[in-house]
C-alpha cells in the first residue's frame, strides 16, 4: 500500500498558491500537486486547500477555538500574552502568527516523524468525535500533538485550516479547475460533480479514482442550493425580466432540502447538514406525499395563516427548550418552491414553469404548501407584489425566470431577490475592534450605542457598510480617541455618529440597552452630528413595538 504524501508538501504548494495573483496559476499549481496522489491523499489535501477540516454538512466540525490555539501556540514556544498580541496585530491572521512563533519551539516531541496526510486526517477525525466531559482537554492535547510535530509552515497552515481561515485565492471555481486538470475531467463536468456532491474532498476522491463523471443526484446526499441575486428596486427587475415573471413571497425561515426514499425523509439545511430530528412535523407532512423526491424550500415558523418571528426558530434549531414546548412556540409549516429529482429522473434541467407544475400536484392534499406566488409583468405588478408580501410579515421577494433550470450553488439572474430594510438608527460608536485577513492593522468592527437619558446603551455591532477608504480614516480617528486599549479590542470616546440600517429588532440580553439589531450594517458616517444627537432607547422601543412581528429574546 502506498505511503500516505507528506503535509509539508501540501504547505508548500498552498505557499505558492497564495504567492500568486494569477488564476491560471493557483489552478496549474495545486494540479501538479494533486495529480500523483492517491486518491484517498487527494480527498485531504483538497479539502484543506479549501479552508475545511471537515466534509462539508458534517454535523460534527474539526474547528477549535482561537483560545485553543493561542494556548497551545503559548505552550509550544514560550510566547507571552503580549508577544501573541503584538505579533497578530502586525498580521492580523492566527496562521502567520504560528509560522512566526514555530520558529522558535521551546518545547519538542519526544519522537518525531514528518506530518502525513493521514496524520491530518487522523487529527480532524479525532477533534470531530470529542465530546462532552474532558473533550476541551483532549481537544487541546490533540492540537498540541500536530503543532508540535510541525515546521512553521506546516504549523501555519494546520492553524489556518483550524480556524477556517485559508485565504490563498482558491476559490470554488478554481478548485475545481485544478481537480479537473489533474485528473483528467471538463471543467464543465468537475464543475457538475461538485454541485452534485457538496464537497471538494469528495469530489477530488472521486475524480482521482475517475468516476466523477458518473456521478448524479440521488436521495439523502444534499446539492448545493440555487441563490437569488440581490437587486434595489423594482423597477430594475422588471426592466431585467422584461414580460412574465413569477414573484413569490421572501419567507424569513430556514432553507430547507428534503429528501425522500423508500419511505424515508431526511431534511438538509442550506448547510448541507442534516436537521431532520429538528422537525418532527415537517418530516410527517413529507411523508404523506408519493414517491421518490428532492424539494427546495423554506421551513418557517408559521400559525393560523401568518408567519411568526424567525427568533423562535433559532431557539427550536438551538434546542433551547425542548421539542413540546418549542412547537408549541413556534410551529412551523414546509413551503416548497422547487423540484429537484422525481422518481429517479433529475429535474433541474426543465423550465422552473413546468417543475412548479409537478410540485403542485406532488404535494396537493398535503401539509406542505407551495410558496404564495403572483405573475407579474412590470414595474407597478413587482412593487405591488412587494408591499403585498412585507405586509403579510415576510422579507421581501423572490423573482423568477419562468424559464429558468435550477442553477445549483449558482446565484445566476434568473431568480432575483428584493428586501427593505425595517428602518435606520443614529448610534455612536463606544467600541471598536482590529479586523482580521484583508483588514489586519484597521479597525473595521464597530460597537455602538443609543441614548438613554444620560447614558448609553449597546444596541449592535457592525462591520459592513463602509469603504477602505473610510475604514483607513475611521482607524486614525478610532485610535486618537481611545480611552482603554486591550490589544485587539479598544474603548473609545463616544464622539463618532454612524447611521446604521438593520431588518428588525429583538429583545435581547447581549447588549445592555436589552435589544438587539439584527443583520446591522453601517449607511453612512453622520460627520454632521454629535453624541447628543444620536437615537434613543426611546425610538427603539417604538420600532420594536410597531414591527410586524417580533420575539422577546430573554
Amino acid at each position: 500500500m502506498k505511503q500516505s504524501a507528506s503535509f509539508l508538501g501540501l504547505a508548500e504548494t498552498l505557499k505558492r498558491v497564495r504567492g500568486t495573483r494569477s488564476k491560471n496559476d493557483k489552478v496549474r499549481i495545486l494540479a501538479e500537486y494533486l495529480k500523483p496522489l492517491t486518491p484517498e491523499d487527494a480527498k485531504v489535501a483538497a479539502r484543506i486547500a479549501s479552508g475545511r477540516a471537515s466534509e462539508r454538512g458534517s454535523k460534527d466540525e474539526a474547528q477549535v477555538g482561537y483560545s485553543t490555539l493561542l494556548g497551545v501556540l503559548r505552550e509550544v514556544t514560550g510566547a507571552n500574552e503580549g508577544d501573541v498580541s503584538r505579533i497578530y496585530l502586525r498580521h492580523g491572521d492566527l496562521g502567520e502568527v504560528a509560522e512566526e512563533l514555530l520558529a522558535e519551539k521551546k518545547e519538542q516531541p519526544l519522537f518525531s516523524e514528518p506530518l502525513k496526510l493521514s496524520d491530518l486526517e487522523d487529527a480532524f477525525a479525532r477533534l470531530r468525535s470529542l465530546k462532552g466531559q474532558g473533550s476541551s482537554v483532549a481537544r487541546k492535547g490533540t492540537v498540541k500533538s500536530l503543532v508540535l510535530r510541525a515546521t512553521p509552515l506546516e504549523g501555519k497552515y494546520v492553524v489556518k485550516v483550524l480556524t477556517g481561515e485559508m485565504r490563498t485565492g482558491l476559490v470554488s471555481g478554481l478548485l475545481e479547475e485544478a481537480i479537473a486538470a489533474a485528473f483528467g475531467l471538463s471543467k464543465e463536468e468537475s464543475a457538475r460533480a461538485h454541485m452534485i456532491i457538496g464537497d471538494p474532498g469528495d469530489l477530488a476522491e472521486h475524480a482521482a479514482r475517475g468516476d466523477a463523471g458518473q456521478i448524479r443526484i440521488q436521495p439523502f446526499r444534499p446539492v448545493n442550493f440555487m441563490l437569488a441575486e440581490p437587486m434595489a428596486t423594482a423597477a430594475e427587475i422588471a426592466q431585467h425580466f422584461g414580460g412574465l415573471a413569477y414573484a413569490e413571497c421572501k419567507y424569513d425561515g430556514v432553507r430547507a432540502q428534503a429528501h425522500k426514499s423508500e419511505g424515508k425523509v431526511r431534511i438538509y439545511s442550506r448547510r448541507l447538514e442534516d436537521v431532520t430530528s429538528g422537525f418532527p412535523e415537517v418530516v410527517e407532512a413529507l411523508g404523506k406525499t408519493s414517491g421518490e423526491f428532492i424539494l427546495d424550500g423554506e421551513i418557517v415558523p408559521f400559525s393560523e395563516g401568518h408567519p411568526l418571528p424567525f427568533q423562535l426558530l433559532q431557539r427550536r434549531l438551538r434546542r433551547m427548550e425542548n421539542f413540546d414546548e418549542a412547537a408549541r412556540k413556534a410551529p412551523v409549516t414546509y413551503f416548497a418552491f422547487d423540484l429537484l429529482l422525481r422518481n429517479g429522473k433529475e429535474t433541474i434541467g426543465l423550465p422552473l414553469s413546468k417543475r412548479r407544475s409537478m410540485l403542485s400536484r406532488l404535494v396537493q392534499g398535503t401539509a406542505v404548501r407551495m410558496a404564495e406566488s403572483t405573475d407579474v409583468a412590470s414595474e407597478e405588478d413587482v412593487e405591488a407584489a412587494f408591499r403585498r408580501s412585507r405586509a403579510s410579515g415576510y422579507e421581501g421577494l423572490v423573482v423568477k425566470d419562468p424559464d429558468s433550470p435550477y442553477a445549483m450553488g449558482k446565484r445566476g439572474k434568473g431568480w432575483v431577490k428584493l428586501k427593505e430594510e425595517l428602518d435606520t438608527l443614529d448610534v455612536v460608536i463606544v467600541a471598536a475592534e482590529y479586523g482580521h485577513g484583508k483588514r489586519a492593522g484597521v479597525i473595521s468592527d464597530y460597537t455602538f450605542a443609543v441614548r438613554d437619558g444620560d447614558r448609553l446603551r449597546t444596541i449592535g455591532k457592525a462591520y459592513s457598510g463602509l469603504t477602505d477608504a473610510e475604514i483607513d480614516e475611521m482607524t486614525r480617528r478610532l485610535k486618537e480617541i481611545t480611552v482603554k486599549d486591550h490589544g485587539y479590542r479598544r474603548e473609545v470616546k463616544p464622539e463618532i455618529v454612524v447611521e446604521v440600517a438593520f431588518d428588525s429588532i429583538q429583545r435581547s440580553d447581549r447588549h445592555d440597552s436589552g435589544y438587539a439589531l439584527r443583520f446591522p450594517r453601517i449607511k453612512r458616517i453622520r460627520t454632521d452630528k454629535g453624541v447628543t444627537d444620536i437615537d434613543t432607547i426611546e425610538k427603539v422601543e417604538r420600532v420594536f413595538a410597531g414591527q410586524r412581528l417580533k420575539v422577546d429574546e430573554k
